[in-house]
């Protein structure tokens, strides 16, 4: 079992490989368009995904035990994520290259998804467990209010 420190480095890595991924798509945006940037990414994100899920199968798979089909119990709506995945480039990828650059684009963003988070913890969204809303959740959310303003505002 991961210890808890190897969770938060694995989260900034994650989040690092975000700003990056955004960058490169609003660099690519910027010569094209948005809507090509996205399916740019998202094709080659599907290939990268493609061959990840081949050598996985490759290397850990063990000869003549098969995989259960777990498929048919996925509910349909849960292969929904890419309709938000393609518009969160194509909208990073047009602020990116507004005067909010790739630091102010990336702070309004994870403002968006603490608050988003927020409310599907209230309301159980998406069968996410129910979570009573508390003082310290708005606290949090107007520190990343107040940095991200000190980011995008704060510029020489």
């Amino acid at each position: 079992m991961r210890g808890r420190s190897t969770d938060w480095l694995l989260a900034m890595a994650g989040g690092a490989l975000l700003a990056l991924m955004i960058n490169y798509n609003s660099l690519l945006a910027k010569h094209t368009t948005p809507v090509f940037a996205s399916w740019v990414a998202h094709g080659l994100g599907a290939v990268a995904a493609f061959a990840l899920v081949v050598l996985y199968s490759r290397l850990f798979r063990s000869p003549g035990k098969e995989m259960e089909p777990q498929r048919a119990k996925v509910p349909l709506w849960f292969y929904l994520g890419g309709i938000p995945g393609t518009l969160t480039v194509i909208l990073a990828a047009v602020t990116v290259n507004s005067g909010l650059s790739l630091s102010g684009t990336i702070a309004l963003m994870l403002l968006g998804q603490v608050l988003f988070g927020l409310v599907s913890d209230y309301f159980g969204l998406f069968r996410t467990p129910k979570r009573r809303i508390v003082a310290t959740d708005f606290l949090v959310a107007l520190c990343i209010l107040s940095g991200s303003a000190l980011i995008i505002f704060g510029r020489a």
